[in-house]
């Protein structure tokens, strides 16, 4: 992968990751788009710097709940990553076709359809509770396929519920750090059993990596201030647009 490859990358997983248009998606595409073979090592270090940026955010939280292990947010984020586990153990085995691009034209579609009907609720918003938490880790575990968001689906899904929409974009970040940090050790798993199978760029991916960590840390604090001000569904008609892209070029 050349510089200015990884530079993109790096940039699209920062502005991606934490907003709900699916950074997978996004970067399956672009791969496609460059000609490029995708890398787990340099998924590795985009998911290390998002990873980064989201315990600077909460650094605050998580050093409550490393004091406090068994609050009841902890117990909360505990069921919904169960929840997603096994999601991830029963359907991954089946879906590892789905990681070709020829699923995203799909995938966007339906994450659009979910993030625009999410707000058309008629109950009082509440407190997230064990229900709400199981519901948001099977939706983060459908997640698991590229173009479906994850921070959408599981901030959508919390809203389905029932709860509030700005402690759900919380929880949403706050459960990303597990889920990364599985899928961070299943891929350093795959890296020394495989090895390196493509040439990287090593200052393109350290610059794309410190962009990826720099435009997280922006697009959480975004993504938390736009929960308070507006309407998510306007983030559909964008993933409607990626539906018909991806469509053209995969289809």
């Amino acid at each position: 992968m050349t510089f200015w490859v990884l530079v993109l990358l790096g940039v699209v997983q920062g502005i991606c990751e934490f907003l709900p248009i699916s950074s997978s998606g996004h970067l399956v595409l672009l791969s496609s788009i460059f000609g490029v073979q995708e890398s787990l090592f340099v998924s590795i270090i985009f998911h290390l710097a998002t990873l980064f940026a989201v315990v600077v955010i909460f650094r605050k939280d998580l050093w409550r709940m490393i004091k406090n292990p068994f609050s009841n947010e902890v117990i909360l984020l505990a069921v919904a990553t169960i929840m997603t586990c096994i999601i991830a153990l029963i359907f991954m085995p089946l879906l590892k076709d789905s990681f070709a691009g020829g699923i995203l034209p799909i995938s966007f579609l339906l994450s659009a359809i979910f993030l625009f009907f999410s707000e058309k609720r008629h109950t009082k918003p509440g407190k997230i509770g064990i229900k709400k938490a199981i519901l948001i880790g099977l939706a983060q575990g459908v997640a698991l396929v590229p173009g479906i968001s994850r921070s959408g689906t599981t901030i959508s899904a919390g809203l389905i519920a029932g709860a509030e929409k700005k402690e759900c974009a919380k929880f949403s970040f706050l459960l990303s750090i597990p889920i990364i940090v599985a899928s961070l050790l299943l891929e350093i798993v795959e890296v020394a059993k495989e090895g390196l199978s493509v040439n990287i760029n090593i200052v393109g991916l350290v610059v794309g990596g410190i962009l990826a960590f720099s435009i997280a840390l922006v697009s959480i604090k975004f993504m938390l201030k736009l929960t308070e001000k507006t309407n998510l569904k306007w983030f559909s008609l964008y993933l409607v647009f990626m539906s018909i892209l991806s469509g053209v070029i995969f289809w």
